[in-house]
């Protein structure tokens, strides 16, 4: 036996199965080996490993072999549909393991992907990854994972290894709960400023003009949205500053303006339709915060 033999027999660090070596899979898999963790790693295409292999991972040949060789399996890949597929061959393999699964999906089909993991005698874990690849393993990404608390503490030291991780809960879609909502939150963003650099080049000004100014405003903008949340969960909608009415006047020109310089208001109005509902149910004088409710109705059964 030689040395290198050696120490990885009396190696007791748990080790790591990366399954889909996308550009964030292969920072993943990285991110383990620079920490010395034995790392073992398959993908569809076999040739996105050599640079993993060459760094110190193994390379499987099938998914069965790639989970059979590791305590903690990753997954990374397309979506949900794609995970079920690869490891329903590799079944057998999965007893005893923690499945951690950073792919992409809805939360109800995590959870039915995480009933079928447990089924086969393994943990689940779902999780959702806020980071670039090139930011893996750096304080710039945060990770948040939900499913057995017994499974995130047990491999909490890899977890930490790949960005900040918070476990949000036991029930295995709640991740993907949150995902959705975060990436939601960011859509709206990017919709908000989509009209307005849509209106600002009505009038001739650049994009990279408006911008400039736009991530000034937004910045700041943003600290108004702890103290939304504060109202949002009390019920206490009441203000003494930025109410409906003004709101839903402001937003009003600004839909009338955009009309006028002939840019589509798709975006923006049907926040105003929000405004205008629960100022019709006598709110006028609540804070903004309040069209939420509005929201929440819509979500309810009648």
């Amino acid at each position: 036996m030689t040395g290198n033999e050696a120490t990885t027999a009396h190696d007791t660090r748990p080790t790591v199965t990366v399954i889909g070596l996308g550009n964030l899979g292969r920072a993943l898999a990285r991110t383990l080996l620079r920490a010395g963790h034995r790392t073992t790693v398959w993908n569809r295409s076999p040739g996105r490993a050599d640079a993993l292999v060459a760094a110190g991972a193994v390379r499987a040949d099938t998914v069965d072999q790639a989970v059979a060789a590791a305590d903690l399996v990753i997954v990374c890949v397309l979506d949900h549909d794609t995970v079920r597929r690869l490891l329903g061959p590799a079944a057998g393999a999965l007893a005893g393991r923690v499945v951690v699964n950073l792919t992409s999906g809805t939360p109800q089909s995590a959870r039915e992907l995480g009933a079928w993991v447990t089924e086969q005698g393994a943990a689940y874990l779902s999780g959702a990854v806020y980071g670039v690849p090139e930011t893996i393993g750096t304080p710039e990404t945060f990770v948040l994972y939900s499913g057995p608390s017994h499974a995130f503490d047990t491999h909490s030291e890899q977890l930490e290894l790949l960005g900040a991780s918070t476990f949000v809960g036991t029930d295995a879609g709640l991740a993907s709960v949150y995902d959705i909502a975060l990436l939601g939150g960011m859509y709206g963003m990017f919709a908000g400023f989509f009209h307005a650099v849509a209106l600002a080049d009505s009038a001739g000004i650049k994009a990279e003009e408006l911008t400039e100014l736009l991530v000034r405003w937004l910045t700041g903008a943003a600290g108004a949205l702890p103290g939304f949340a504060r109202e949002i969960d009390s019920g206490d909608y009441a203000t003494e500053t930025s109410n409906l009415a003004i709101n839903a006047a402001g937003l009003g020109n600004i839909l009338s303006a955009s009309r006028a310089q002939g840019v589509s208001t798709d975006l923006l109005a049907p926040l105003h339709v929000l405004f205008r509902q629960q100022i019709d149910q006598g709110h006028a004088a609540s804070s903004l915060s309040r069209a939420i409710e509005s929201l929440r109705a819509a979500s309810r059964p009648a």
